[in-house]
C-alpha cells in the first residue's frame, strides 16, 4: 500500500495545493457550504469544493467513526459492488486516485483483470484510504437536529454533539446522505404495524445471527431484498421465503447492454412528462450473482405474483395472507426501497411544507399516477431544491440534494458510484455560480496602489517632438 500513498501524494503535489478560498467572508455566516453525510458522495464532494477554491466548508456525518464511510459496512449486504470496476467514482480524473491504483497496489495486476466487480469489503477499505489522501476533515458525532431559513437566503442548522447543542449558519447546504435522501426506508401498510422484533427494513441494522433456525419472510424483488435473504440463508436461517408482487424477476445477466452515460448524464434536461413515464416504467431488478447466491440454498423459496394483503403479529410470529395462501414466519425483512417525503424527516419537517415535490409540479395522466413517485422532491439542475412558494425560493434554492431523494429528477441513483462523474462536477459548477452571483452586489476590493514606474521609466516611447 505505500506504493499507492506515494503515488497519491505525488499526484496531488503535481497537481498544486487547493487553490486559496476565493469566496469572501460573509458576515453572519460559519461556513460557505456545510456537507451533510460523510459517504463516497459527501467525501468526493467536499474534496471537489477544495479543489474549487471553495474553503470554507464543513462536513458532517452523525456516525462517530473514523472507520465510517457512509453506509457500507453496515447496510451493503452484497459481496460484490453493483457496479463495473471502470466506472469513474471519488477519484473524478485523478487516477492515483482511483479504486483500480488501490487495489493493484494492494493486490497486484493480475488481482484487478481477475475481477470484474470489486468486492464490497474491498470498496470500504478503498473510501477509508480515499478520504486520508485527500485530507477531507470531517466533524463525526454531529446530528442535524433541523434546518430551518435564516437571514438573506441562508440556513440555520440546529446541531447536537455529545449532548450539547448549537446552530450553525450556512450559505449552501449540500445532503449527501445516500439511499434515505430526504426520506427514508418505505414500509408497506401491510407490515407498518409489526413490532421490531419481528420486522426489520433493509435500511435498518438487522442481527441476522439471531435468525438461525428461524423462518424468515423478505417482502420485494430487488437486490437488496436478495441480498438480505441469502444473509439471511447464510447466517443460518431455517427457511427463506421471498415474495414478489410481480410474476417474473427482473435479472441482469452479465454482458446485457449497459445504459449509455449520456442517457443519465442528459436525463434531468427531458421534459417532465418524459422523465415521469421512465420512472414509473422502471423496476427494481437484480444481479444473476445475487440470485445465484440465494438460490444455491435448498430451504430458499420464490414467491411470484404474490403481494402481500396483510400481516398479523401473534405469540411472537408473523401470520402473512399473500395472494398465494397464508403463511406463518418468525421474521419479516421487507426490501421494498425508500421513499422520498421529506414531511418524513424529523430535520426537515418544519421546512417540507415549503418544498416543492413532483405532485405541485406536474400532474401525470391518470394510468401513470404515483403517489410514491409524487412525493419525491423538484429538483433543478444545480440538484437544488425549488419552493413551492416564489417567495421561499431563495433559501430553498440554497438546499442541493445528492443523494436518492434526486433521482426522480435526473434518473439514476443520485449518489452511487455512476453518479459521481458528471454529478460532482455539476453540483460543484452550481454552488460556484450561486455564490458568485450573490455576491455581485458586494463592494469590489480596494484597488492596489499604483505601481512605480522604475523598472520601466527608461524604456516608455517618447514622440521626438516631445523628446526636442
Amino acid at each position: 500500500m505505500a506504493n499507492a500513498d506515494l503515488a497519491a501524494r505525488e499526484s496531488l503535489r503535481l497537481l498544486g495545493p487547493d487553490p486559496a478560498g476565493w469566496v469572501p467572508p460573509t458576515d453572519g455566516t460559519d461556513h460557505d457550504v456545510a456537507v451533510i453525510g460523510a459517504g463516497q458522495s459527501g467525501l468526493t464532494i467536499a474534496h471537489a469544493l477544495r479543489r474549487y477554491g471553495i474553503t470554507r466548508l464543513t462536513v458532517l456525518d452523525a456516525v462517530d467513526d473514523e472507520q465510517h464511510v457512509g453506509s457500507w459496512a453496515s447496510r451493503a449486504r452484497m459481496h460484490t459492488l453493483r457496479t463495473g470496476k471502470t466506472l469513474v467514482g471519488p477519484e473524478l480524473g485523478n487516477p492515483a486516485l482511483g479504486v483500480r491504483a488501490w487495489y493493484e497496489a494492494r493486490y497486484g495486476p493480475d488481482a484487478w483483470a481477475a475481477i470484474d466487480r470489486v468486492p464490497t469489503a474491498d470498496w470500504i477499505a478503498y473510501l477509508t484510504w480515499f478520504q486520508r489522501q485527500v485530507r477531507v476533515p470531517v466533524r463525526r458525532g454531529v446530528r442535524v437536529l433541523r434546518v430551518e431559513p435564516g437571514d438573506a437566503g441562508r440556513i440555520r442548522l440546529h446541531l447536537r454533539q455529545q449532548g450539547r447543542d448549537s446552530v450553525e449558519t450556512v450559505r449552501k447546504l449540500v445532503l449527501a446522505t445516500g439511499v434515505e435522501g430526504i426520506g427514508g426506508p418505505r414500509i408497506p401498510d401491510e407490515v407498518a404495524a409489526l413490532s421490531p422484533a419481528v420486522f426489520a427494513h433493509t435500511g435498518h441494522d438487522i442481527d441476522f445471527a439471531a435468525r438461525r433456525g428461524r423462518t424468515v419472510a423478505v417482502l420485494g424483488a430487488a437486490a437488496s431484498a436478495f441480498d438480505a435473504a441469502a444473509t439471511a440463508l447464510e447466517a443460518g436461517a431455517a427457511e427463506v421465503h421471498l415474495f414478489s408482487r410481480r410474476d417474473d424477476l427482473v435479472v441482469v445477466r452479465p454482458g446485457g447492454v449497459a445504459p449509455s452515460p449520456a442517457a443519465h448524464d442528459t436525463f434531468h434536461h427531458l421534459p417532465d412528462d418524459v422523465r415521469w413515464k421512465r420512472r414509473f416504467a422502471f423496476a427494481g431488478s437484480v444481479p444473476a450473482d445475487s440470485v445465484v447466491r440465494a438460490t444455491a440454498h435448498p430451504n430458499f423459496r420464490i414467491h411470484l405474483a404474490a403481494p402481500w394483503q396483510d400481516a398479523t403479529e401473534a405469540g411472537g410470529q408473523v401470520r402473512v395472507t399473500a395472494a398465494d395462501g397464508p403463511h406463518t414466519f418468525d421474521f419479516v425483512i421487507a426490501g421494498t426501497g425508500y421513499q422520498q417525503d421529506p414531511r418524513t424527516r424529523p430535520e426537515l419537517a418544519g421546512i417540507a411544507g415549503r418544498i416543492a415535490r413532483w405532485q405541485d409540479r406536474y400532474e401525470p395522466p391518470t394510468e401513470l399516477r404515483s403517489e410514491h413517485l409524487g412525493s419525491f422532491p423538484y429538483v433543478g439542475p444545480g440538484y437544488e431544491l425549488t419552493a413551492r412558494d416564489s417567495t421561499d425560493a431563495a433559501w430553498v434554492s440554497a438546499i442541493h440534494v445528492f443523494n436518492a431523494a434526486a433521482s426522480q429528477s435526473f434518473g439514476l441513483p443520485v449518489g452511487d458510484i455512476p453518479s459521481l462523474r458528471a454529478g460532482v462536477p455539476r453540483l460543484v459548477d452550481a454552488i460556484a455560480r450561486d455564490l458568485v452571483l450573490a455576491d455581485l452586489h458586494r463592494p469590489a476590493p480596494s484597488a492596489p496602489a499604483p505601481a512605480s514606474r522604475e523598472e520601466y521609466a527608461h524604456a516608455l516611447w517618447k514622440p521626438a517632438t516631445v523628446a526636442a
